[in-house]
C-alpha cells in the first residue's frame, strides 16, 4: 500500500477542487467570496472556539501546523495549509476566509469580512446532525451562513438586491460525507446490502436539501468535493487482520459519490442558475495508491 505526505494529497486536491470551481464558473477575476463548508477536510479553525473537552475534535497541538507560516497549530488538521487555503490564495484572494466563529461576536467590521467569504466547516461534523458531537452539523452550518447574509444584506447599499448579486457571484465549496459513513460503519459494520442503499439515499436527500437551502438563500455556483475512499484510511485499516481496506466503506463511498453527483446534475436541471462541478478525492488518492511513483521521491511502499 502507498503512503504519502498529507501535504502532497492537499496539493492534489487543490487541483480536484480547482477544477470543479472552473467548472462551476469560477475565477479569481470573477468570484468574489469564498464560502465554505464541511468538515475537517476544510476546517481552517473552527472547533478551537467551541466548548467542551476532549470530546471536540481539535488540532490544536503539534505536529498539526508544523509547517504553517507561523509554525505553530492553528486548528487545522494539516502540517500546514490545507486545501482550502491553497483554493483560497490560487483564486486571488490574499488568505483563506476566517472560521465562522471567529468573527461572529466581533465588531461590525470584522462581520464585513462576510463580503470576501466565511468558513463553517467543523471538523468531526457530517451531513447528518447525528454525525458527531459537541460540533456543528451541516444543517447548522447552513444557518450560520443565513445569519452572516443577513448581516451583508443590512450593510450594503441597495440591501437584499446587492446581496444577491454579490453571493450569485461568489463560490460555495462543500466538503463532507465521510464522516456520517464512519458513523454508520460503527454503528454496523456488516450491514446487508438493503441497508447500505437505504442509508445512502437517505444521506444523498439529506445533502440535496442543504444545497437547496443554500441555493434559497442566493448560492449559485457550487464547488462539490466528493469522498475519498475512506475505507483505506490508516485506523479502517487497522481493524482489519491482514491491515487491508476495508471494502464495505468504499462502498458506502462510492455510492454516496455516484448518488451526489446525480443529485447535483438534478439541481442543475431544475434550479435556474445553479451550476456546479465535482472535485473528486476519490479518484486522486486512487491513482496516488495505485501509482506512488509518480510522486517521485514522496512515494513508497509498506
Amino acid at each position: 500500500m502507498a503512503t504519502v505526505p498529507v501535504l502532497v494529497v492537499l496539493h492534489v486536491l487543490l487541483l480536484a477542487a480547482a477544477a470543479a470551481c472552473a467548472a462551476a464558473g469560477g475565477s479569481s477575476s470573477k468570484v468574489p467570496a469564498l464560502y465554505v463548508f464541511g468538515d475537517s477536510t476544510a476546517d481552517v479553525g473552527t472547533n478551537n472556539y467551541l466548548p467542551g473537552g476532549a470530546e471536540v475534535p481539535r488540532a490544536n497541538f503539534p505536529h498539526n501546523g508544523v509547517d504553517f507560516p507561523t509554525a505553530r497549530p492553528t486548528g487545522r488538521f494539516s502540517n500546514g495549509y490545507n486545501g482550502v487555503d491553497f483554493l483560497a490564495v490560487n483564486m486571488g484572494f490574499k488568505r483563506s476566509p476566517p472560521p465562522f466563529l471567529a468573527v461572529a461576536n466581533k465588531t461590525n467590521r470584522q462581520v464585513f469580512r462576510g463580503l470576501l467569504g466565511v468558513n463553517f466547516a467543523s471538523a468531526g461534523s457530517g451531513i447528518l446532525d447525528t454525525t458527531g458531537s459537541s460540533i456543528i452539523p451541516l444543517s447548522k452550518q447552513v444557518e450560520q451562513f443565513a445569519s452572516v447574509r443577513r448581516n451583508i444584506s443590512s450593510r450594503v447599499g441597495n440591501g437584499s438586491a446587492a446581496a444577491d448579486a454579490l453571493l450569485s457571484r461568489s463560490l460555495f465549496l462543500v466538503s463532507t460525507g465521510g464522516n456520517d459513513l464512519f458513523a454508520f460503519f460503527a454503528r454496523n459494520s456488516t450491514p446487508s446490502d438493503a441497508d447500505k442503499r437505504r442509508f445512502v439515499a437517505n444521506l444523498v436527500a439529506l445533502y440535496q436539501n442543504h444545497v437547496k437551502a443554500l441555493y434559497v438563500l442566493g448560492a449559485r455556483k457550487f464547488a462539490v468535493i466528493d469522498v475519498p475512499p475512506v475505507g483505506c484510511c490508516p485506523y479502517p485499516r487497522s481493524l482489519h487482520p491482514l491491515g487491508a481496506c476495508i471494502d464495505v466503506l468504499n462502498e458506502l463511498a462510492r455510492g454516496f459519490n455516484e448518488g451526489v453527483r446525480a443529485a447535483m446534475h438534478g439541481l442543475g436541471v431544475s434550479f435556474q442558475g445553479l451550476r456546479y462541478s465535482v472535485g473528486s478525492s476519490h479518484a486522486v488518492v486512487q491513482s496516488i495508491m495505485k501509482h506512488p511513483q509518480r510522486l517521485g521521491t514522496y512515494g513508497s511502499r509498506t
